[in-house]
């Protein structure tokens, strides 16, 4: 990884002109070989092994994060996976205040880019850099490599540290690893919380729009308890989600939103189940099969002498009847 413009460490002496292997980082230059008394040969081979080894040294300590350095924010991308609904206008503010007056404190984390030579991305530090970039100062950073797993667990526990994401930020944060195939030991791991807490977690973000999360925001004062109320009276009510949506424009913090938007639901009519309905039976009536559904809920019961232990047939061939109904979705929508 190229490492130019990140470091400048002086030397006592001035570089000879390269010739072949250079490291700007600790200043080492190979000279061309000269004609020179055997003792200047000596001591200038002690120098450059000395320069070699200093170079290897900060390159160690590059890798291992432990030396700060100084980007172009220009450079630098945010992290993969968002763990923010945006960055409050004034908090930010208050933020970029603190730096112009001592200076950015502690260093954001970052790593190469795994898909761009030459770049950076955030793994924590979202907020400071934002606030450098409004300033129009470099950025003081940590550069590690990490894996993507490292990556997102480093970033959810610095949150934890040091930010408190809202409980609808973090739940979203959540969700949004399992989309991208991560296993919930990386996530549990990432978010400080046991397997239950984070079930709880994802099945509120699974149970709400996605366009109604962001409209309504980071809502801080919300907590979980609240969050889960208003997910299963979503899941029961009949709603107009256009309307509702636009009813939250108005209103100026994300707590207000989300007050706004329980309030909308305890006036909506709940959802009437369907009838009990009869989707099949054997020829023989030894078994059939019923449905009573809702919008987010279906249970199916197999009756008749034969019912129970059909059921068990049918939940051992699960897999394979769930593969069946995807092919049949990709099918029927052309994908």
């Amino acid at each position: 990884m190229a490492r130019k413009n990140l470091i400048e460490v002086s030397t006592a002496e001035e570089a000879p002109t390269p010739t072949a292997d250079v490291r700007p980082i600790a200043g080492f230059v190979a000279p061309a070989v000269r004609s020179a008394p055997i003792g200047g040969i000596t001591r200038t081979l002690g120098n450059i092994t000395q320069k070699f080894e200093r170079a290897q040294d900060l390159e160690k300590q590059l890798a291992e994060g432990k030396i700060i350095v100084e980007l172009d924010p220009a450079l630098v991308d945010g992290s993969f996976i968002s763990d923010r609904l945006g960055i409050d206008s004034v908090g930010l503010a208050e933020l970029v205040g603190q730096i112009r007056v001592h200076g950015q404190q502690v260093p954001i984390l970052v790593r190469p880019h795994p898909k761009t030579n030459g770049r950076y991305q955030v793994a924590y530090g979202h907020r400071r850099l934002a606030a450098v970039r409004e300033l129009g100062i470099k950025v003081r950073a940590v550069i590690r490599e990490l894996s993507d797993d490292q990556l997102v667990a480093s970033q959810g526990q610095e949150n934890n540290a040091r930010t408190n994401l809202s409980y609808i930020e973090r739940a979203l944060f959540a969700a949004r690893l399992e989309d991208r195939s991560f296993c919930r030991e990386v996530i549990m791991a990432a978010l400080n919380v046991d397997k239950a807490a984070l079930s709880k977690m994802i099945s509120v973000v699974r149970a709400i729009p996605i366009e109604l999360i962001e409209a309504i925001g980071a809502a801080p004062e919300v907590g979980r308890r609240r969050w889960m109320e208003f997910a299963e009276k979503l899941a029961k009510a009949e709603i107009d989600l256009h309307a509702l949506l636009t009813t939250l424009s108005a209103d100026n913090s994300s707590d207000q939103r989300f007050q706004r938007a329980a309030d909308a639901l305890n006036t909506l009519p709940k959802l009437k189940e369907q009838p009990k309905a009869n989707l099949w039976a054997a020829k023989d009536r030894s078994v059939s099969a019923n449905v009573k559904s809702t919008a987010t809920k279906a249970v199916v019961t197999y009756e008749a002498k034969d019912g129970p232990s059909f059921a068990i047939y049918v939940t051992e061939r699960l897999d394979d009847l769930y593969e069946a109904f995807r092919q049949s979705q990709k099918t029927s929508t052309g994908d």
